[in-house]
Parts: structure tokens; C-alpha cells; sequence
């Protein structure tokens, strides 16, 4: 990066002082006690602030004529105008209503509440939350408060085990933008290309900050990419890091009791602990501060599966344990039985079968009378589960695979300091490094199944994926006014790698050669992002605010490939297979099926898939928002962006809010927005098990530069273009302490991007077939899927949040209720490729499995309510949620139950709220 253009405007800001000065003061409660953590932001310039120490002092630059703003929870608010005083002290009084917090979301002008902004925000208090509540991570958390956030833990779904998907609105985890401290958060290297919500879309990773590091949390829910840019259709969530001082600490365990714990048996399981210190002091003499957060945290599996019903043990396995027992492997007398079968083979076969007692005297007739492996192959596949368990002492349970929560063992820590430079200027610096190692199992490897080598594993085995996630990210800045002018100028930097390890598993073409543990390679994205901010008021009607700024946006993604045993296929002599290998040269099992090649749950990125892609992003945005009366507001956005691999978008918004009286406020919003295909889903290839109708596959993911891609007449990948409808109103009743807000809204998705279904291999024998077989077979899968634009979606619902608090002498009571009711369809016709219809795959391309991945998979209606109850230095807390009827996309076969479902008329999957 040229800094030299950033070094000369950074000492430009630095002289650029305007005749500010120092406030120091105090602030008390009617009762002359000193109040610690009281809020004081400058109105006029956004994000400018400080808080109180334990004794209730603060200091601040300001200009004459600046209006301070004080806020505290429990107390009304309070401005006072600045003048020529050194010294100011400020009594706040207590009143039962709600804080009202200075928004960052929403407008570029600051100074607005929530209840006077024209586009829905929620503001949650973490702190306050954290000590009431039992959630400890930033999904639990948010998932439990905001009314139309949606993310659950996932099951047996590779890397989404280890990585929240996270939805608001119903809307893709890509489609809503995540801020911290106002600047764009990176997102993951992960895609999640799996089952599971938000199939085939990229998130961030809320879980890599600790909820303990953060003062609040804003919730913007309605589309703001003319503001921010791209990701903004659903909306935008802003974290904002704590500038306390002191120290502070808590530790929380807990876990869950109920009688589908331990696959059923009930007791305990899931348990999870934290740890959490944060440390703040003062930076220099003129209000700055240092706070810096560590936060551990560990979390157990939880195992919800039902008792495994299926086919386990067949003959032959019965009869190789019976060789086992004498020290005599059967699977050392062949590689590939077709080829190479040792002689004695059958005679050993015929001898130890009369070793299993519960062979009858006809069945073991049927084995003596065999000529041939041939022969015995049709009579070996006889299944004796029941009779092979009670023998080895096993039962159905140890089959069980692990459905519930994944393993996982984490630390983060974060820092965030300001520091003036001037009356008039300072610098600041904020970001962390995260740690987190996740665990958890795929699908069991039972003994009569072709992929389970039991040479090696005679009773099976359950593979673990485990993930080793590192997370980075440092931003730093200046920022102050220049005359009227206030300025920003930034850099953010941030990282994310997602590294596999597959353990408990095996390579089966390896045989007896295979380890048990593989590196399966890993995934890397970095986003930096220089950011130019100017606002400033105007004299224009009653009050206005002009705003503008520059971005450039620089990302790079990375896939890195594994061991070459965690992907390759090897032949009977332990080479890598040639794609053009005869049949004879495949490594088998002993009914004649070739064994899979690469890590067993989890094929290892091949050498072939490795990559570095970048790409250059540029925009300049900007904001006009005005007071026309006091009465009424407008606010305008425009923003145009140029993408280095894709082009140009432009795209802008509308806002307006209506204040009918002192506390009640009418509000809409218009707008259209975008979504640039990430960069994970231009460039990821892997390969993946995946359960299609209830068979398990080799699946490949094939990215749209690839020729398997060119050979389906997949098209290249385009942006997503919304556009946004909301309207609402908001009431606040302060002496009842009561608030009430409730907004529609509208959004239309053309050309969303989705992960189609899994394509098989050709049949025919035209050139592009042949050619699709050989790329088929040397990635050895059996379906392929790729990325496309492949349907436009509308989705519409409703918010509704009603608070209400309570202070008496002796205690505080305050309520929360909260819905949101969302639906999500398709319409219009599919954008299926002419050569996919042309073959007839329309229902490859989006089948109503896709559908019911986008449309029914998140909950339509969710509802909270919560009472928190103050008496002294106790604190007690209830919280009820109910979800809606969420359907998932797979049937889940009689033998593979892991829980109870209901089934509807198509077969869907589909779990009851509760």
C-alpha cells in the first residue's frame, strides 16, 4: 500500500486545530453521589465522546457552542451547551424510562435516538445484558434479544459446526453487514456449503469478539447499502467496544439438563464455562483511554441422537472378527479381490466361519459349499447385527453419531484506546486476536459399509473434524474538525484462517499405511479497508447535515491445499492413482467395491484447488439529512462502488420521519442496495460427504472459473440488486415508562446467489461428457455443484418491540416483548442455463430442497418476552421465546432417527416451536 498520499493528509489532520478546548466536570445523582460510566457524546460530531471514572469525572475537547449530551440508564437524559467554562459539574435525575442512546447507524449526521431516527435501530446495553442473562457468546446473546436475528448451532455439517450461521430478517448471513466501532468488520474465510441456513453464503464470525469487550450493540434493520456498501440488504449491526475504566471480571458456567441429554439416557451434558477481565485507564491528561478485554471460554458437545437402528454387521465381518481373534487379518490376503486374492483366502473364509456360533447349519452349508470368492461374496452380505453386537459386547448406542453441539476451547483478546493529539484532535486504535479450536463428528463408518477400511477399524469408527480458527484485526485513525468540518480517516485491516485437521478417520486406499490423522489444508481471507469521512452541519431549514466520504477496499482469499493423503486415491502398489487406471489397479474391499481415496469425512484441499485471488473495491458515498421543520426530517444516501472483477453499482436511499407530537413519530424508508458476489463464492472448490435423500455422496464444489463449470453452461457470477420498502411508527410514553415501536417492511432479491444441487455424473458419450467423466473421476466425487444467480426473492414481515420499566423505592421491574413475523419466497421463474434446461436438470439447478432451504428453513415467527427484576444488589431474570415451524430440507431415513420430527406430506423435516 503507497502511504505516502495517507502520511501527508495524516499530518495535515494533525495541525488542523481550531480553538478548542479542554472541559473537565463532574457528574452526580440528585443525591451528590458520584455516577461511573455516565455516557457524554458531543451532538454535532459523531462518535466524539467520554464516560465518567469511578468518581464521576470526566474530561472532553470541545469548541464554544458545542452541545454536550449526558446519558445514563435510569436517569434522563440532559444537554448543555458549551461556553467559556473550565469546570462544569451535572446533576442527573432518576426517571423509570428508557436510556435514550446516540445512534452511530442510520445517519452520518449523529446526535439522533432511536426513537427519532428515521429507519428502525435497536440499541442493547451488553454489559447490562451479560449480567442478567445466561448467554455468553454474541449469537446466544443477540438471539435471544433482538427480534429478528435468528442463529443456531449446526449438526454434522463440516465447518458450520464451528461457525454460527447468523441471519436477520430471514435474509442470507452475507446479506447483513457487521460494523465495529462503525468501520466494516472482515467477514470469514469459511463458506458454508452444507445443509444447514445460509447454504452457500459467507458470513462474519460474531463469535471471534467478546461480548464482554462491548459496551452496546446497535441493530439497524432496514437496507443500507447506499450507506455503508455492500452486504447492507437486510440491514446493519454496529458493535461498539467499551471505554471504561477500571477493572472488571466474571466467570459464568452452565450447561443443560434434560432428558434427551447423552443420546437420550438424560443427566448433564453441553456444559460451558467463560472467563472475562476487562481493564480500562486514562490515556494522557485530555480524556483519552485504554481498555483492554480477555475473555476463555470452553464448550462441551452436547449428544441429542436417537438410538441408531440400521444395519451394522454383515457375515463376512462376523467371520474376519473370528480370524481377528487368532491374529489373522483377512484383509492382509488381498488389495484389490478381483486382481490379487490370496489362494488360501477361501479356505480360511469356510475354517473360521464355523467359529460363529450363531451361523445355522444351512447357513453354514451355503458357505462350505462355495467355489469361489464370487461365491461367497452374494452369501457373506447376509446382515447378523443383532446377533455380531451382543458378541463383541457393543450395542446400538456406540453407533450413535454425535448430534448436538460441537466441542469447542477459545480465547480472545481486545483492545481499544483514543488518545488526544490536540484540544481539537485525536488518534485512535482498536482490534484483536482470537483463537478458537472446534471438534466435532461426521457420519459414523460402520463395518459393512464400502468406505470403512476393517483391516484397520473392525468395529468402525466416528471421524471428528476439528478446526483451528484464527481471527485478526487492527484499525487505527484520526479524527477531529478542521473549522466546520468534522474528519475521519482510517485504516482497517482484518483477517480470518479456517485450518481443518480430520482426525479418527483413515484414508481407505491406504490400507494398513493410512495414519488416523490428517491435514486437511485451510482457507484464508484479509480485507483492508482505507475509509475518508467528512460531515459537517449546514445552515439549511431548521437544522441540516451534509456528509461524504471516500472507501477503498482491498481482499484477498486464499485456499491452501492439504497433505496429499488427505485427498488422493491410491492404487494396489501405494501410488497416487492415475485418472486413467484400469480397474485393476483399484484398491477394493471384499465384495469388489473400489475403497475412496482422501480423508474419510472430509477430503483434504487438493494441490489442484490451491489458489490466491484479490481483488480492488472503490467507492465514494454521501449524505444529506435535514430538520425542513421540527416536525419533519429527510435524509438522502447515494453511493457508487466499482468492483475490479465484476464492475459498477450505484444505488441510494430515502428517509423521512414525521414527529406528530412530543414522543410519537411516523417513519419510512426507500431504497435499493446490492450484494457483490463474495470472493469466497467466485474462487472456493473442496469436496464435501453430504446426505442427498438420505444416501451419502462425494460431493464437488466447483468454482465458476472452473471447465466443469463452462461444460454445464454455468454463468459467470453477478451482483445482487435489491430493492426496500419500510414503514413504521414509534411511541414513547416517559412517564409510564413505556415505549413502543412497530415497522413493515418490503425486500426484493434479484438474482440472489445460491449453491445448486449436486449434479451427477454423465451417461452419454459426447466429447463434453467425456470430458466431465474425466474431471468426475480424477476429483473422485459423484455429483458436482457449483455457485449461480439462480432466482429473485421478495421477503416481507413485521417488527414489533414494546418496553416498559418500572422503579419503585425498592426495586426496578422492567419488561421487554418483541416479534417478528417473516416470509421469504421465490418468484418469478428460475434462471436456469440454457444447457441445464436443454438437458432437462432444471430440478438439479433449484430443487425444492434449495426452496425450502431459502424460504423455510429460519422460523417465520419469533417472539420474546423477558422481565427483569432489581431489588438491591439481587437480580432476577425470566425470558420465554417462541419460534415458529421451521422445516428442514432433508428426510432423515428410519435407520439414521436422530431426534423426533414430524414429517409433512412432502417429506419435509419439520420441527415444532416451543
Amino acid at each position: 500500500m503507497k502511504l505516502k498520499p495517507f502520511l501527508s493528509l495524516l499530518a495535515f489532520l494533525v495541525v488542523s486545530i481550531a480553538g478548542a478546548q479542554t472541559l473537565k466536570g463532574k457528574v452526580i445523582d440528585d443525591q451528590n453521589e458520584p455516577l461511573l460510566g455516565v455516557t457524554i457524546l458531543v451532538k454535532e460530531v459523531p462518535n466524539k465522546g467520554a464516560t465518567t471514572n469511578e468518581k464521576g469525572e470526566f474530561s472532553i475537547n470541545v469548541t464554544p457552542n458545542q452541545t454536550l449530551v449526558f446519558s445514563y440508564i435510569g436517569f434522563q437524559s440532559k444537554e448543555i451547551k458549551v461556553g467559556k467554562q473550565k469546570n462544569l459539574v451535572v446533576t442527573l435525575v432518576g426517571e423509570a424510562e428508557e436510556l435514550p442512546e446516540l445512534l452511530v447507524v442510520g445517519s452520518r449526521a449523529g446526535g439522533r435516538t432511536k426513537i427519532d431516527s428515521p429507519v428502525p435501530v435497536d440499541v442493547f446495553d451488553v454489559a447490562k445484558t451479560s449480567k442478567t442473562q445466561p448467554q455468553v457468546n454474541l449469537n446466544q446473546i443477540l438471539n435471544s434479544i433482538a427480534p429478528s436475528f435468528t442463529s443456531t448451532t449446526q449438526v454434522v455439517s463440516d465447518g458450520s459446526d464451528h461457525l454460527d450461521p447468523a441471519q436477520l430478517r430471514g435474509l442470507g448471513p452475507d446479506q447483513t453487514l457487521v460494523l465495529l466501532n462503525g468501520k466494516r468488520r472482515h467477514t470469514s474465510a469459511f463458506i458454508n456449503v452444507n445443509g444447514t441456513p445460509g447454504r452457500g453464503t459467507v458470513g462474519t464470525d460474531l463469535n471471534t469478539i467478546p461480548s464482554f469487550a462491548l459496551s452496546k450493540i446497535e441493530v439497524l434493520r432496514d437496507g443500507a447499502s447506499a450507506q455503508y456498501g455492500s452486504d447492507a440488504i437486510a440491514g446493519v449491526m454496529n458493535l461498539e467496544l467499551k471505554k471504561d475504566k477500571g477493572l472488571s471480571a466474571q466467570v459464568s458456567y452452565g450447561g443443560h439438563l434434560t432428558p434427551t441429554a447423552n443420546d437420550h439416557r438424560g443427566n448433564f451434558d453441553g456444559g460451558q464455562g467463560q472467563l472475562d477481565i476487562n481493564y480500562g485507564t486514562e490515556l494522557g491528561k485530555k480524556g483519552g483511554f485504554l481498555n483492554f478485554t480477555f475473555s476463555a471460554q470452553f464448550r462441551d458437545k452436547t449428544h441429542r441422537a436417537g438410538t441408531f437402528d440400521g444395519d451394522i454387521f454383515n457375515a463376512y465381518n462376523a467371520i474376519e472378527r473370528r480370524a481377528l481373534n487368532h491374529g489373522d487379518n483377512l484383509s492382509r490376503y488381498f488389495s484389490n479381490i478381483n486382481v490379487n486374492a490370496d489362494p488360501r483366502l477361501l479356505g480360511l473364509i469356510k475354517g473360521y466361519a464355523g467359529e460363529v456360533d450363531y451361523f445355522d447349519s444351512s447357513y453354514l452349508a451355503q458357505i462350505q459349499s462355495a467355489n469361489s470368492i464370487a461365491d461367497l461374496q452374494p452369501i457373506l452380505k447376509k446382515d447378523f447385527t443383532e446377533q455380531e453386537l451382543a458378541y463383541r459386547g457393543l450395542n446400538r448406542k456406540d453407533y450413535n453419531m454425535h448430534v448436538g453441539q460441537s466441542s469447542l476451547l477459545g480465547t480472545q483478546f481486545f483492545v481499544n484506546a483514543a488518545f488526544p493529539v490536540s484540544d481539537n484532535w485525536e488518534i485512535y486504535a482498536f482490534g484483536g486476536q482470537s483463537y478458537r479450536y472446534g471438534e466435532a463428528g461426521g457420519f459414523f463408518r460402520r463395518p459393512n459399509q464400502a468406505r470403512t477400511f476393517t483391516g484397520l477399524y473392525p468395529n468402525g469408527y466416528l471421524p471428528k473434524i476439528t478446526t483451528d480458527i484464527q481471527d485478526s484485526s487492527i484499525s487505527a485513525g484520526i479524527r477531529g474538525e478542521a473549522g466546520k468540518w468534522h474528519l475521519d480517516l482510517s485504516n482497517t485491516f482484518g483477517r480470518n484462517e479456517f485450518a481443518y485437521t480430520i482426525k479418527n478417520t483413515g484414508n481407505t486406499s491406504l490400507r494398513f499405511a493410512s495414519p488416523d490423522y490428517f491435514d486437511a489444508g485451510k482457507l484464508r481471507f484479509a480485507q483492508n479497508t482505507i475509509n475518508l469521512d467528512l460531515s459537517r452541519p449546514v445552515e439549511l431549514f431548521h437544522k441540516s447535515n451534509i456528509s461524504f466520504g471516500l472507501e477503498q477496499r482491498h481482499e484477498s482469499y486464499s485456499t491452501v491445499a492439504g497433505a496429499e493423503n488427505s485427498y488422493a486415491t491410491y492404487d494396489v502398489t501405494g501410488g497416487v492413482l492415475p485418472l486413467s487406471a484400469p480397474a485393476s489397479q483399484k484398491v477394493t474391499d471384499f465384495f469388489g467395491n473400489a475403497l475412496p481415496g482422501g480423508a474419510q469425512v472430509l477430503p483434504g484441499f487438493r494441490e489442484e484447488s490451491a489458489l490466491t485471488k484479490t481483488r480492488n473495491v472503490w467507492a465514494g458515498y454521501g449524505e444529506f439529512e435535514t430538520d425542513i421543520t421540527q416536525w419533519l426530517l429527510a435524509n438522502a444516501a447515494v453511493r457508487y462502488e466499482h468492483y475490479s472483477d465484476f464492475g459498477n453499482t450505484f444505488n441510494y436511499k430515502l428517509a423521512t420521519r414525521v414527529k406528530l407530537f412530543p414522543h410519537v413519530n411516523l417513519r419510512a424508508a426507500a431504497s435499493t442496495g446490492f450484494r457483490a458476489p463474495s470472493i469466497h463464492q467466485l474462487y472456493y472448490t473442496n469436496i464435501n460427504t453430504l446426505q442427498i435423500n438420505g444416501v451419502f455422496q462425494e460431493t464437488g464444489t466447483f468454482n465458476n472459473i472452473s471447465r466443469a463449470a463452462e461444460l454445464f453452461g454455468i454463468e459467470k457470477l453477478q451482483e445482487e440488486k435489491s430493492k426496500s420498502l419500510s414503514a413504521g411508527f414509534a411511541i414513547k410514553i416517559p412517564k409510564a415508562g413505556l415505549s413502543l415501536s412497530a415497522d413493515a417492511y418490503f425486500i426484493r432479491v434479484d438474482d440472489r446467489i445460491i449453491l445448486t444441487e449436486a449434479f451427477t455424473r454423465p451417461a452419454g458419450n459426447s466429447p463434453a461428457e467425456n470430458e466431465l467423466k474425466q474431471i468426475f473421476d480424477q476429483a473422485n466425487v459423484s455429483t458436482v455443484q457449483f455457485f449461480s444467480n439462480a432466482v429473485d426473492v421478495e421477503t416481507k414481515g413485521i417488527d414489533v418491540v414494546v418496553s416498559h420499566s418500572l422503579q419503585a423505592d425498592k426495586f426496578t421491574l422492567n419488561n421487554d416483548f418483541a416479534f417478528n413475523l417473516t416470509q421469504t419466497r421465490k418468484v418469478g421463474d428460475i434462471h436456469t442455463p440454457r444447457a441445464i434446461k436443454a438437458a432437462g436438470l432444471e430440478e438439479k439447478f433449484f430443487s425444492e430442497r434449495s426452496r425450502v432451504l431459502l424460504e423455510e428453513v429460519i422460523p417465520r415467527f419469533k417472539a420474546t418476552l423477558s422481565h427483569n427484576l432489581t431489588i438491591g444488589k439481587w437480580n432476577g431474570y425470566l425470558r420465554n421465546t417462541y419460534y415458529g415451524k421451521a422445516t428442514g430440507p432433508d428426510v432423515i431415513a428410519a435407520d439414521k432417527r436422530i431426534g423426533d420430527f414430524v414429517f409433512d406430506e412432502r417429506g419435509h423435516q419439520v420441527i415444532r416451536g416451543k
